[in-house]
């Protein structure tokens, strides 16, 4: 069964993820662009690859990050890290130091990239950020009102909102609560292969101990039969999760960004128990924002029973979920992701051309 990827040794994991396989990014960019008419690259923020060819291009060039910026912001923790707002002197060195640390993980990868940019006849970069200070637009898939706040935004950042179109494995499964009992929650196991089984096990057995409807979502990488669950809780593979999460009391998660962006729409409260880096800073927000609690990824069984309870008993947590949703909401109504490539492209062009985009 598939494991979790290996991010103790931060600097090696990004060397392979987006500095060693740069210029192959590149080459495959180029042919695409080559291969059909192209007035603007739209790329992932971890493959810097992608932003060269668009430079090497000369072409409008975007990067989307679709979770909070990679890039350390003005007075705001770094990704990977956690972290919440410092407010004294002491939490500021930490703070510090998480930024140092990522700083120096990218800058490892540094010399790779310049040799791919070499390779495509551009000068070298004296930064391992620098294809987000090079790109027109660095576009956040994430609410602002859910993000921290920054001292500075850098002037080509803009915030889009989440990205939470509806994934295909959702179709066909469950749509509905199977019954009537309330308080409702959903466990959102991850897709991804994060060696979650234990905690899946843990939190099933936790809930097991409270009156409540519970549907918990394994996901592909977890058997219902490796977890043991009790009778009270209903264990699927998949289900639609927005149909669930608007009728959801709770809704309990490792803190993937879209499972959480998704909950929040619906105005659920999240139990966070992170397993990944990045699901750290998601739990981080929604523990600072009042919207949920965070617990450690060792979390005993009667921990996780407690935390649930109480978010169950307190409507605070709902109502500052509610808020976070109108943000989500006003977001997805605003359409950002098209709005902002539009604008680059006109910018550009004098006025986007409609059909004959290409967003590679």
């Amino acid at each position: 069964m598939p494991t979790r990827p290996d991010f103790s040794d931060l600097a090696d994991w990004l060397g392979q993820t987006m500095f060693a396989p740069a210029g192959a990014y590149a080459a495959d960019t180029l042919d695409e662009i080559r291969r059909l008419p192209t007035d603007a690259v739209l790329s992932l923020d971890l493959l810097p690859g992608c932003a060269l060819a668009a430079e090497a291009a000369s072409l409008p060039h975007a990067v989307l990050s679709p979770h909070i910026s990679i890039r350390p912001l003005p007075g705001m923790p770094p990704a990977a890290s956690g972290l919440t707002p410092p407010r004294n002197a002491e939490e500021r060195a930490v703070v510090d130091a998480a930024i140092d640390a990522i700083v120096s993980a990218m800058e490892q990868g540094r010399p790779a990239l310049n040799a791919a940019r070499r390779a495509f006849g551009l000068p070298p970069v004296a930064s391992a950020f620098a294809h987000f200070d090079r790109a027109d637009r660095v576009l956040l898939a994430v609410s602002r009102t859910f993000d921290f706040d920054t001292e500075a935004l850098p002037a080509n950042y803009r915030y889009i909102g989440p990205l939470l179109d509806a994934p295909g494995w959702s179709r066909g499964a469950l749509t509905t609560w199977p019954g009537a009992r309330r308080p409702r929650i959903l466990v959102a196991g991850s897709t991804g292969a994060q060696n979650q089984t234990d905690l899946l096990r843990r939190v099933a057995r936790a809930l097991g101990t409270i009156e409540a409807e519970t549907v918990l979502t394994t996901g592909p990488h977890v058997g219902a039969e490796d977890l043991a669950a009790p009778d009270s809780i209903h264990v699927v593979a998949a289900a639609s999760h927005d149909a669930l999460m608007a009728e959801a009391d709770l809704v309990v998660c490792q803190g993937g960004h879209g499972t959480v962006s998704r909950a929040l729409l619906h105005g659920a409260p999240l139990l966070v128990i992170p397993l990944a880096r990045d699901q750290t800073d998601n739990a981080a927000r929604i523990a600072l924002r009042g919207a949920g609690l965070r617990l450690p990824a060792g979390a005993s069984e009667a921990e996780i029973a407690a935390a649930a309870r109480r978010i169950l008993a307190e409507p605070g947590f709902r109502t500052a979920a509610a808020a976070l949703g109108a943000a989500v909401r006003a977001d997805l109504d605003a359409n950002g992701l098209v709005r902002e490539i539009e604008a680059m492209t006109a910018s550009h062009r004098g006025a986007a051309r409609g059909g004959d985009r290409l967003w590679a």
